[in-house]
């Protein structure tokens, strides 16, 4: 996550910069989908270099949810969603800043439907710092925090910072609805008997820590303690308790792949003395969840390995490839697949493996569909 920090000139710098990786290739991947077709998503009518839907394909509006409990259900019609960062960038912008964060919506069909599929940028979502927008926006931990069946989105950004004190709150809510991810965030309040030191708090992890049945969230605070903020919070962005425990590390996780890893009633939080990448394996230390909040010490916590399948993109040059999520996208109980291949910063196919049937994608797409 990047930081501005406005230093005593009043000269605007970069505290720090992260991308998913660099690289020039020439953009040719737009959409494809790999399950059932539809006018949108012909296989005939591919032209793309994966056989992809060419440019202008039709775009479906968000459906309308009532609300849900569905794990990232932003629009509340019992369909998992999908949230993605680091998307594409057009060949004329390769030096620009990212777009934004992606949403790709769910289908009782085929998991997910990347023609329902919205956008979330600092510029149109985000909230202000004063009178300066951020310029990141990184998505960080989604879950249900006002208890209204919808899933929200915690994001960072890099509000200014003179280096005084303590730095202000990065982190800001999105509230989901019936149309999913609509309208500006709000800056997550968090007390300053809750924080401790001058660190930044970042790292939030949903989790119901106090066994009450309303989602909290963990965020990292100062010298190895934690932000603990009770649920439910308000639209304003406000914890309904917070208070700062001690015993958390400088990076925060949920375990995988349930959180309450004992069965107590008790979701717990995992800390990592460096960051961990998604499906593999790594060694760290669990927080058991009590109704004073993720206190307990749970002893060594390892992350499993995962199997990271690669998705399609027809070129030997790529670059890397990243879980998306471990999850149950298509309705069946048991934990798909998504990942996501890139080649650069201009070129990616993000698929999506059904359990059912591991080594065949059932639907695969780039992230160039956010490109305006």
């Amino acid at each position: 996550m990047r930081r501005r920090i406005t230093q005593p000139t009043a000269t605007v710098t970069a505290r720090t910069a992260a991308t998913l990786a660099a690289g020039c290739a020439t953009l040719l991947v737009v959409l494809t989908a790999c399950g059932s077709p539809s006018a949108a998503h012909s296989p005939s009518a591919a032209s793309g270099k994966n056989g992809d839907t060419p440019p202008g394909a039709a775009r479906a509006a968000v459906p309308r949810g009532e609300g849900s409990r569905t794990p990232d259900d932003f629009n509340g019609d019992g369909l998992r969603d999908l949230v993605i960062d680091d998307l594409v960038k057009a060949p004329e912008d390769s030096h620009g800043d990212d777009a934004g964060i992606g949403i790709v919506y769910g289908s009782a069909g085929r998991g997910l439907d990347p023609a329902a599929h919205q956008l979330l940028s600092a510029h149109a979502n985000a909230a202000k710092s004063g009178d300066t927008l951020p310029a990141a926006f990184d998505a960080e931990a989604a879950c249900d925090l006002d208890r209204d069946g919808f899933t929200d989105l915690v994001v960072s950004t890099d509000p200014p910072y003179n280096g005084i004190g303590a730095p202000p709150v990065p982190l800001q809510i999105l509230f989901g609805s019936p149309s999913g991810l609509t309208g500006r965030a709000v800056t997550l309040r968090i007390p300053r008997k809750a924080r401790f030191g001058n660190d930044w708090p970042e790292q939030p992890v949903c989790g119901d820590f106090d066994g009450d049945g309303r989602t909290d969230l963990a965020v990292k605070a100062g010298a190895g303690r934690v932000s603990f903020l009770r649920g439910p919070f308000t639209r304003a962005g406000a914890p309904r308790a917070a208070e700062a425990l001690p015993g958390g590390g400088p990076y925060l996780y949920a375990p995988e792949p349930k959180a309450d890893t004992n069965g107590d009633g008790y979701d717990d939080l995992v800390h990592a003395t460096r960051p961990h990448t998604a499906g593999a394996p790594a060694k760290a230390t669990l927080l058991l969840g009590t109704p004073q909040g993720p206190t307990r010490p749970g002893g060594t916590y390892r992350f499993k390995a995962a199997e990271v399948p690669k998705a399609p993109l027809r070129t030997t040059a790529t670059t890397g490839t990243t879980l998306l999520a471990r999850a149950d996208f298509d309705g069946d109980k048991k934990a798909d697949t998504v990942v996501r291949t890139h080649r650069g910063e201009r070129q990616d196919l993000i698929a999506l493996f059904p359990a059912r049937t591991p080594g065949r994608p059932l639907i695969t797409f780039s992230t160039a569909l956010f490109l305006p």
